[in-house]
């Protein structure tokens, strides 16, 4: 019994280490050939957003909302499943609620 508390003890410091490590992953979403690209982190915020200036049309707003939201979505899925992969490396692939 005093192995398994030992256990379940470093699994959890483990986790919170790669909780806080996932905190720094960085993803890059883009859309529109390149011409918008959106950072987001592992918190899921996103970071950083870069428009070519090509890409906008005061007639055509509409598009380029379209191109920022699929970028958006990418650069989140991406980090998202960044975020996931690190912690199934402690976790032995175990899906844990709460955990991102």
């Amino acid at each position: 019994m005093k192995d398994l508390l030992k256990q379940a003890q470093k699994m959890q410091e483990q986790l919170q280490r790669a909780q806080e490590e996932a905190k720094l992953i960085s993803a890059e979403g883009s859309a529109g050939g390149g011409m918008v690209n959106v950072t987001a982190n592992g918190e899921g915020l996103i970071t950083g957003i870069k428009i070519e200036k090509e890409v906008v049309d005061p007639s055509d707003l509409e598009m380029l909302q379209d191109l920022v939201m699929a970028a958006v979505n990418e650069a989140l899925k991406k980090a998202k499943t960044l975020v996931q992969e690190k912690l199934a490396q402690v976790t032995g692939g175990m899906n844990i609620p709460g955990l991102f």
